[in-house]
């Protein structure tokens, strides 16, 4: 698997992803502000890697303070969650993640600075050897679904780009294809950043999986032809209706697997899950540069003062999801009330 993100023990190590495939670049961020800066523009992305990234940054916040008081440093964690927050609004995972290490503070008031910092980056191991752990059971539990000679079709990046390890839909299709099943993959472009053209492709290839790229708008056509026997995304947050936003496009391809007839996945740890969001009408959905359109194959690609809408993602009903896949087992409608069994959220150790 390819190795995302790292932790040294004074630096996060990740895998400049703006740059694939062109150039494999490990880049080292050592501040709050490397990370912030590094999720923004998505230096690495993926909803459960951002949340093992910002975990890390607020290590790295809590080691600046560690010889201060704890007063001090309780100050500066709470400072760089509250930085971190405002990277990217919609995955859910950032912000779990965020919320679950400044609740640590809380659970050990008396605890020495020192010993505070030492905890904390503790849990943010913690974070990252769960998410690989999640991603491998879920992989498991997910290619139970395919069969062997399957042709499934993805949307984005939902490997090991995305996660610490295994990836979430692309882990189906490794833990299907370590099982001897003969898979083959379309990967969808996925405009403006081309994600699916970047880096899905780049992935599978390393990993000796056969993978046919198409263009966003290919997709009907391909299921049309019976190419497709399965689609499977990630996602980025999901409500508790089962409503659940993942990079843009991805509702479009739920719309046409319906009317081919085609299962639609979602694959995601339940961290995904946002028990606060009762439905997709209350996620928000983070509004990206025009420049991502006008200018997003390297040269200009429209007329100056071209207005532009450039959602990074949109919601998929809970009606066209066929079942999520999780690290617990596969979920099946209604998710009002299976979603809800299963999505208790962790609470941070000692």
């Amino acid at each position: 698997m390819v190795d995302t993100i790292l932790w040294n023990g004074h630096e996060i190590l990740i895998i400049d992803q703006t740059l694939l495939p062109l150039e494999e670049r490990i880049r080292r961020l050592a501040t709050v502000s490397d990370v912030w800066e590094s999720i923004r523009v998505l230096r690495i992305r993926g909803a459960p890697a951002l949340g093992i990234a910002a975990a890390f940054g607020v290590v790295l916040a809590s080691k600046t303070a560690a010889s201060s008081n704890r007063t001090e440093l309780d100050k500066t964690v709470k400072q760089a969650c509250e930085s971190l927050r405002t990277c990217r609004p919609t995955a859910v995972n950032l912000f779990w993640a965020l919320d679950r290490m400044e609740r640590l503070l809380s659970l050990f008031p008396q605890a020495s600075s020192e010993e505070m910092a030492n905890s904390l980056e503790a849990e943010a191991c913690r974070i990252m050897e769960e998410d690989k752990q999640r991603c491998r059971a879920l992989g498991e539990y997910g290619h139970a679904l395919l069969e062997d000679g399957d042709c499934v079709l993805t949307h984005c990046n939902a490997g090991a780009l995305a996660t610490a390890d295994f990836g979430t839909a692309l882990g189906v299709i490794y833990a299907g294809h370590a099982a001897g099943k003969r898979l083959r993959v379309f990967a969808d472009e996925t405009r403006p950043l081309l994600q699916g053209a970047r880096l899905t492709c780049w992935e599978l290839g390393k990993a000796g999986i056969e993978v046919t790229l198409i263009c966003d708008n290919m997709a009907a056509q391909v299921m049309k032809e019976g190419r497709v026997q399965k689609v499977i995304v990630g996602a980025d947050r999901i409500a508790m209706n089962g409503d659940t936003a993942n990079k843009i496009g991805t509702y479009s391809v739920a719309v046409l697997s319906r009317h081919h007839g085609i299962p639609f996945f979602v694959a995601a740890p339940l961290s995904t899950v946002d028990p606060a969001c009762p439905d997709g009408q209350s996620i928000t959905i983070e509004q990206r540069a025009e420049e991502e359109i006008t200018e997003g194959l390297g040269r200009r690609i429209a007329p100056k003062g071209t207005r532009t809408y450039n959602p990074a993602f949109d919601v998929t009903p809970a009606k066209l999801i066929d079942a999520f896949i999780t690290e617990k087992g596969i979920v099946r409608p209604p998710y009002a009330s299976t979603l809800c069994s299963l999505s208790a959220k962790e609470e941070p150790h000692d």
